[in-house]
């Protein structure tokens, strides 16, 4: 579970529930049926309009993307991994990295050390995994591109909701005792949009391209890491290649340690 997308939603339910509190609003105003249904079918129909049905079955999964945990690789682990590899590699050959290869749990490692066992040139090589890696991105780009038009879309609805809300305040101005409920009730369709749009598509949308960031950058440590496996560089300046990939924070740190081990 990621504790920061539950605990973000937490704190705009809060925010908006208790200042709606503060301000002397009622809560169980936001359960208006008529502002919910503008708000959240309006945007389901202005997506459907805007993207393709295969694009929109992938809905339900980015929905769980983002509530789920991103699991990788982490950045040490992988230098340590590529370290060892470059090792065996020099003294046994690459046809030593056979019996590891089923034991990479991850595909796209996996596929790449397949290639360069199978005597691929280190060209193709390349160029096949920076080829999955731009695929990969245009298909995160897509999926977080739905949630940013959500929330594009979501505001203005809400505009829609309250121009709707006041035509039906305005039929009745006889009635003096509803008028001011029927106003109120007007903006709530206006107050459900904006929530939508900048608490949660728009931080949806954001959360989709960090992790689709996170992803590439380990992917990119993986092909430097494969290539550095093929041109057959020593393990120490396959360590200083990849540790570029490292913050300069956690570097030091890594370095300190190093230091503490030697002595």
């Amino acid at each position: 579970m990621e504790k920061s997308t539950v605990l973000g939603l937490c704190l705009g339910l809060i925010a908006v529930i208790v200042g709606m509190f503060l301000k002397g609003a009622s809560p169980i105003a936001l359960l208006n049926s008529a502002a919910l249904m503008i708000i959240f079918v309006g945007t389901a129909a202005s997506l459907f309009i805007g993207f393709s049905m295969e694009e929109m079955k992938l809905f339900p999964k980015l929905m769980k993307i983002v509530f789920t945990e991103q699991k990788m690789i982490p950045k040490m682990e992988l230098i340590n991994m590529f370290t060892e590899w470059v090792s065996i590699t020099r003294r046994e050959g690459l046809l030593a990295m056979e019996s590891k290869v089923e034991e990479i749990s991850d595909p796209f490692l996996r596929n790449g050390m397949r290639m360069i066992i199978d005597g691929n040139d280190q060209d193709f090589v390349h160029d096949v995994l920076m080829e999955d890696i731009h695929a990969m991105q245009e298909r995160h780009r897509s999926g977080a591109q739905i949630f940013t038009q959500a929330g594009t879309y979501a505001p203005t609805l809400g505009v829609l909701g309250a121009v709707i809300g006041l035509i039906a305040a305005l039929s009745n101005l006889n009635n003096v005792e509803e008028l001011g409920h029927l106003i109120s009730a007007a903006f709530v369709a206006t107050l459900l949009g904006i929530f939508c749009g900048y608490v949660l598509w728009h931080p949806i949308a954001n959360k989709l391209k960090q992790k689709s960031k996170k992803e590439v950058e380990i992917r990119l440590m993986m092909v430097e890491g494969l290539l550095s496996i093929q041109s057959g560089i020593s393990s120490t300046a396959v360590q200083q290649k990849l540790m570029v990939f490292i913050p300069t924070s956690q570097r030091d740190k890594t370095d300190a340690k190093a230091g503490k081990a030697d002595e």
